[in-house]
């Protein structure tokens, strides 16, 4: 058992519940995760995984060789923080691309933290609206990307030469004043109750109304009634608590938005919102890597509501293919109203 990423992709399994989640967090296919799975099997000479229909479970040897592999990580991590020391911080600079949203509520604590650990580093942000800063990152004018995509939106591939990772998966919920109609109940609400309600949302071509539009097209429903148009959630959250219409935004917008407003959940097909992270896979410095773990730990301990949701597992995996092969996360697309 010589190949850590091998090791480190069973913590992942672990960590999500199902080789499928696991994939689509390292950017691979399940079949190919499935066989790295059985491979590690054969090396340890026994099981590590039960497989069900709602995901996988780890043995009792999988649980101490994810406990030990934990370990074995962390000591490389501080190992390669350790040895940054070594280097010469002083000319260092990270150049990250974020959404309005994400600059406002994501990245500041991330991005504070680092500056506290490496303070001679210069750190700078540009926002991009989605897809809009793929190109920027493939010619080098940043280092990581912070984007997001909507279920029911329109979609469009990672282009060649960047890897991604998807972060978080967001629900949008209902925002209005207090004493908005649809407010008197606070049961999942469904979709046909927003027929005719005043909305606000993005222009026509905006990813939030595109994906607003494709679900009230899913259930059969006429077009959203749109009122006001807003690219900015906060202008939204504060149009919404005026009185002027309801709106749909993720949970940190709602839940960050001075003005008072009420909010209220949707019943099933949700709405959500993931947000995933972009880098070029030629990119590999020790500053690069540790922005990036930063990243990953900071989301994954988001609160519950905000987590990457698990994709069960069929109960019989897939044929095995050669190696870990990156699938293109087609899941970052084409974004706008942050």
């Amino acid at each position: 058992m010589q190949d850590l990423n091998r090791l480190l992709a069973l913590v992942a399994v672990a960590e999500t519940g199902s080789i499928s989640a696991a994939a689509a967090r390292l950017g691979y296919t399940p079949p190919a995760l499935s066989q790295q799975m059985a491979k590690l099997e054969r090396e340890a000479r026994m099981p590590l995984l039960v497989r069900h229909r709602r995901g996988a479970r780890l043995t009792a040897a999988g649980e101490l060789l994810v406990q030990r592999t934990r370990e074995i990580d962390e000591i490389l991590r501080t190992a390669e923080l350790e040895l940054m020391q070594f280097q010469d911080m002083s000319g260092g600079h990270l150049r990250i691309g974020s959404f309005t949203t994400g600059g406002i509520h994501l990245l500041p604590p991330v991005l504070a933290e680092l500056r506290g650990r490496h303070p001679g580093i210069a750190i700078s942000m540009q926002e991009f609206e989605p897809p809009e800063g793929y190109d920027p990152l493939v010619e080098g004018e940043i280092d990581l990307l912070l984007t997001h995509s909507y279920l029911h939106g329109h979609q469009h591939p990672v282009p060649a030469g960047l890897c991604s990772e998807t972060l978080l998966d967001e629900e949008l919920v209902l925002v209005a004043e207090a004493g908005h109609p649809l407010m008197s109940d606070d049961s999942p609400l469904h979709w046909s109750e927003l027929a005719g309600v005043a909305l606000i949302s993005g222009r026509p071509g905006l990813a939030n109304r595109e994906a607003l539009e494709a679900l009230f097209s899913s259930r059969s429903m006429a077009p959203p009634l749109v009122a006001f148009e807003t690219s900015n959630y906060s202008v939204a959250c504060a149009l919404a608590s005026s009185g002027v219409g309801a709106a749909c935004v993720p949970r940190m917008a709602a839940d960050a938005s001075p003005a008072p407003i009420s909010t209220r959940r949707f019943a099933s097909p949700a709405l959500h919102r993931t947000v995933s992270l972009l880098w070029r896979s030629s990119d590999n410095t020790p500053l690069l890597r540790t922005a990036r773990r930063m990243l990953q730990k900071a989301f994954a301990q988001a609160p519950g509501d905000h987590r990457p949701v698990p994709v069960p597992d069929p109960v019989q995996p897939g044929p095995p293919s050669e190696g870990l092969h990156r699938r293109p996360d087609t899941r970052v697309g084409s974004e706008r109203g942050s």
